[in-house]
Parts: structure tokens; sequence; C-alpha cells
């Protein structure tokens, strides 16, 4: 399966690519918002080993792609819509991007073109994302393709020692097309 947009690809996995997710996933910049205090290469190699095995489900419900940049031909992080119940028309959204990249609209990017995969392919009728509302640029993230703030949750994760509070962004089929 691959996605194109202006910057970038989105393709499956491969087993190769766990180095360029583990380049990034142990960046302290990209960790601050994780339960993780640092990955090891076997946690990152069995990281993408979960999205290898994803695509191999029937039907498949995860969709999670690696994010490669095409003026670098580089991984650069990863975007997925993830269905929880085969008949279900609903899905949530996930992305990462390496830290050198952020700021640059690559994760806006990458997660409008899945949600137009999600909405056109999919047939979905809302999708979903959530974040730690500290996380302001992947709160922006969400609101620049068009989803809209539903609940703010209160000290609802716990980890590094702390009550973290998050925040649920959604989009229905109807408010997307009108975009």
């Amino acid at each position: 399966m691959i996605l194109s947009s202006k910057s970038l690809t989105l393709r499956e996995f491969m087993p190769e690519d766990w180095q360029a997710v583990f380049d990034y996933q142990t960046d302290p910049q990209y960790l601050e918002f994780y339960e993780w205090e640092t990955r090891s290469k076997a946690e990152v190699q069995e990281f993408v080993q979960m999205f290898l095995e994803q695509q191999k489900q029937v039907p498949r419900t995860k969709f999670q792609l690696a994010i490669v940049l095409k003026s670098e031909e580089k991984v650069i992080g990863n975007c997925g819509i993830r269905k929880i119940k085969p008949e279900l028309p609903e899905a949530s959204l996930g992305y990462e991007i390496a830290s050198d990249y952020w700021g640059k609209g690559y994760a806006t990017e990458a997660a409008s073109t899945m949600i137009k995969f999600g909405f056109e392919e999919l047939k979905l009728q809302r999708i979903y994302g959530w974040c730690i509302a500290e996380n302001l640029a992947s709160a922006r993230v969400m609101e620049k393709v068009g989803m809209q703030l539903e609940e703010r949750f209160t000290e609802n994760e716990w980890f590094k020692g702390r009550w973290w509070d998050t925040l649920i962004f959604g989009i229905s089929r109807d408010e997307w097309e009108k975009l």
C-alpha cells in the first residue's frame, strides 16, 4: 500500500525501517510526551515488527505506514489509521515525526493524507485522535486537518512520575467533505 502527497510517500513498513525509527525514537525531544524514558534497538525492532504483522491482517484494520520524505528518500516518521473493530466505521489516527522535521508541515500533510484514505477508501464515518494536552504541536496538527476538540480528560494518563491531561479530537465524514 502506498499513499502519496506533495512532499511525502506513505508506504508499508519494511523490516529495515527499524533503524530510522530508532534514530528518532531515541531523541529526548521525541520522548517528552511518551511513556518511554528510552528506547532500545530490540524495542524498536518489535515496534516495527508489529506494523509488519498488521499488514497481514484479514480483514485488515490497522494501517500504520512509514512516512518517507520524497526529497531525501528517508523515513522521517509514521502515520496510521486503526479501526477498533472491522465492522465499525470509526478509526483512530496517530502519527509521529522525527524532531528534525518538526514545524515543516509534514505531520499535517501525512495526517491529511491518511484521513482522506480513511474516508474515501475505508468508508469511515468518523476519525478521532488524542494527544497529551501539553503537546500543543500535536493538537495543532489535528486542528489543521479539520478535527475539532471533543473532550479534555483531566489527569487520565500516568507516566514519568506524573499525571497528564489528554485531548480528544474528531472529525466526521460530513465535516471532512465540507473542508
